[in-house]
């Protein structure tokens, strides 16, 4: 009996601390919509009354009700990103190109440790790249271009071994070209129209950053 009590109690606390998490999560999700206008409902779904996001439109969770995936590319939506973003440990897919989302890229985003793609081009985003999004070792797509980031490319960036696509065309960058790491074999197009962007750094020989 005691064993059978010890099990269930066990049972029970696993589910306490998947609903935290699932609320957590829907918390984070909700902070997110209260930030963004969406004059087409495409958010209407996300009820934040409900035990978990799950079943709310453009969101996929896990077999553990955890976010994976958050899909809102081309969906006419304005407004800002949020810190609470960070707090979706389980997301790999940030989807959120070709809007019109404003604002600067939140430094808690470097929190998404299982984030594999961020996209957030074609939008009108400012601020500089946060250099905490070096901290996401998962990270193999990363595409920026399209929006109106200052300052230079940060160089935590190279140290993501997993990094195989980067694209921040079409900002207002500084500086030089990373050339280490991952931007070994990123091509140069990928870096065009930065018009205070200099080309590639020389290791060791040149001083980078020096027009920011």
């Amino acid at each position: 009996m005691a064993a059978a009590a010890r099990a269930a109690g066990a049972l029970a606390l696993a589910l306490v601390l998947a609903l935290a998490g699932a609320n957590s999560e829907g918390d984070a999700l909700s902070a997110l919509r209260r930030s963004l206008r969406d004059p087409g409902g495409v958010l209407q779904s996300w009820d934040p009354t409900l035990v978990n996001p799950c079943t709310w439109f453009h969101v996929t969770c896990n077999r553990d009700n955890c976010v994976t995936r958050l899909d809102l590319g081309n969906l006419n939506l304005s407004g800002h990103l949020v810190p609470e973003l960070g707090k979706l440990e389980h997301l790999q897919y940030l989807e959120l190109y070709k809007n019109n989302i404003q604002g600067t890229i939140p430094p808690e985003l470097g929190s998404l440790k299982s984030l594999i793609s961020l996209d957030l081009y074609k939008n009108n985003i400012s601020g500089t790249i946060p250099p905490a999004l070096g901290k996401l070792k998962s990270l193999v797509f990363l595409r920026l271009n399209g929006n109106r980031l200052t300052g230079p490319i940060p160089r935590e960036l190279a140290g993501i071994s997993s990094l195989k696509v980067v694209d921040v065309s079409s900002n207002d960058l500084c500086g030089t070209i990373p050339t280490s790491g991952p931007f070994e074999h990123i091509p140069l197009s990928n870096f065009e129209k930065n018009p205070r962007l200099e080309g590639p750094e020389l290791q060791g020989l040149a001083v980078y950053d020096t027009n920011c």
